[in-house]
């Protein structure tokens, strides 16, 4: 009785180890398939609370979209995933990497936040061109083809200064993705475009999520957050009130 009490005892330790094997394994693929976590994050300006324990999750190959009226937390969330604005409480994990800690500001990312400052005596590619060659990239070919991309004519020598609204958010968007980032943060990325502008962008953002890209969005506009968005966290007041 007493050996097969052990045997039991055994087998049974050994079933009891293959399961938690098991449930580490999956929780390893589900964590390396996060981009993007944000835990109980809260921000205050003074006494104001700007970000009252936001917790949100996008994995990789996802868009993520970010809804709320002006002033409900979405432009200040952006930013301390960025690192451009350190929590009061909370954090901020990307690609396994916190925010503040092991990461000062974003790496490998393209960013819309705010309108970037292009030089306005310069052509759309001339800019392009600048600001690739900070990293000793040269490649004018790969250059045109991202203005293209985003509907924007590489040959022309318009000034930037001279764009309409929505051919500058056009080239925003051209800057932030041009170098191939794994992550993707835009803020109202359809600003001034016209309705063609906004299925070019549209399409162009499905095609870079299908090569893995992880982004996000914030947008006024709910058609644009139907048609492109896997899921979708809604702000109030510095507070996320549902996601789907």
């Amino acid at each position: 009785m007493r050996i097969k009490s052990y045997g039991n005892f055994g087998n049974m330790n050994y079933l009891y180890k293959f399961k938690q094997n098991i449930l580490r394994n999956k929780m390893e693929v589900e964590m390396s398939q996060v981009t993007i976590k944000v835990d109980n994050a809260v921000k205050k300006f003074d006494k104001y609370t700007v970000l009252d324990h936001v917790n949100i999750t996008c994995n990789k190959g996802e868009i993520c979209g970010i809804v709320g009226r002006n002033g409900s937390g979405k432009t200040v969330l952006f930013k301390s995933i960025c690192g451009f604005v350190k929590l009061n409480e909370g954090t901020i994990t990307v690609n396994g990497k916190v925010m503040g800690k092991d990461m000062k500001v974003l790496k490998k990312a393209g960013i819309i936040i705010e309108e970037p400052g292009f030089l306005r005596n310069k052509s759309g590619m001339k800019n392009l061109e600048y600001l690739y060659m900070i990293n000793n990239k040269r490649d004018k070919k790969y250059l045109r083809s991202v203005m293209e991309n985003v509907g924007l004519d590489p040959y022309s020598r318009k000034k930037v200064g001279k764009y309409s609204l929505g051919m500058r958010q056009r080239l925003a968007i051209a800057q932030a993705t041009m170098e191939d980032q794994d992550i993707i943060i835009l803020d109202e990325p359809m600003n001034g475009l016209d309705n063609h502008g906004v299925q070019e962008v549209r399409e162009y953002l499905l095609q870079l999520k299908k090569q893995g890209k992880t982004i996000l969005i914030a947008s006024h506009n709910r058609e644009d957050i139907d048609v492109l968005c896997d899921k979708v966290y809604e702000m109030d007041n510095g507070r996320v009130i549902s996601e789907k």
